[in-house]
């Protein structure tokens, strides 16, 4: 098991590049018994009015990505850090450290309220080293073709799109040596719920000390 009290949930990280269905095999998992947190969520709460990440923002990416009422201006920040690398590089290091203790909070609360399992969506997941605390960690993945598609529907520009893809690239490389599993949700969702509804019922059969499978409720 991870570092979680004895008696916690039997843990399951989320990992992948944007447009693959992290969050749509997460709201399965929810359907499924599982207690769930959201890190990219978390990351905006992590920004939000009054954090203590905001004024570390302003110093080093100026007011420009500020809106006049003083709230984080996430497109005008957004258009920065994917056009730059190394200014994504320090974003993630003012914003990381606070995101991960409120993700230790959540699963913390997730262990005391005696969660069966519980999962962790997070794009960042093993460089953050939330992937370190996971039971297993599930690699959802995708053809390029359908990625796009569905980066498209969420009203994505066609430049955009490449942007957010190159600021990814060899993503699925460097995850893939870390995965227990390797979910390709390129199919229907019936077919993706399958696969889900599968893997958790393998994780759970080779757990200790977790609910049968049978018993969560669906």
């Amino acid at each position: 098991m991870t570092d979680l009290a004895p008696n916690g949930p039997f843990l399951i990280g989320l990992t992948g590049p944007i447009g693959c269905g992290k969050s749509t095999v997460a709201r399965m998992l929810g359907r499924l018994g599982a207690t769930v947190v959201d890190a990219d969520a978390l990351a905006r709460d992590a920004t939000a009015p009054g954090q203590q990440t905001l004024g570390p923002i302003r110093s080093r990416f100026g007011d420009g990505v500020f809106a006049s009422d003083g709230s984080l201006d996430r497109a005008a920040l957004a258009r920065v850090v994917f056009a730059d690398p190394a200014a994504l590089g320090e974003l993630e290091s003012i914003v990381h450290p606070r995101v991960r203790e409120l993700v230790d909070a959540a699963l913390d609360a997730a262990a005391d309220s005696g969660a069966p399992f519980a999962v962790v969506e997070a794009i960042k997941l093993i460089e953050g080293g939330l992937a370190a605390r996971c039971d297993e960690v599930w690699l959802v993945d995708c053809p390029a073709a359908a990625q796009r598609e569905r980066m498209s529907g969420r009203g994505m520009s066609a430049h955009d799109i490449e942007q957010r893809l190159g600021a990814q690239s060899g993503l699925r490389e460097r995850l893939t040596p870390h995965a227990t599993r390797v979910l390709d949700t390129g199919g229907t969702l019936e077919e993706t719920r399958d696969l889900v509804e599968e893997a958790l019922a393998e994780a759970l059969s080779n757990a200790v000390d977790i609910l049968p499978f049978g018993s969560v409720e669906r």
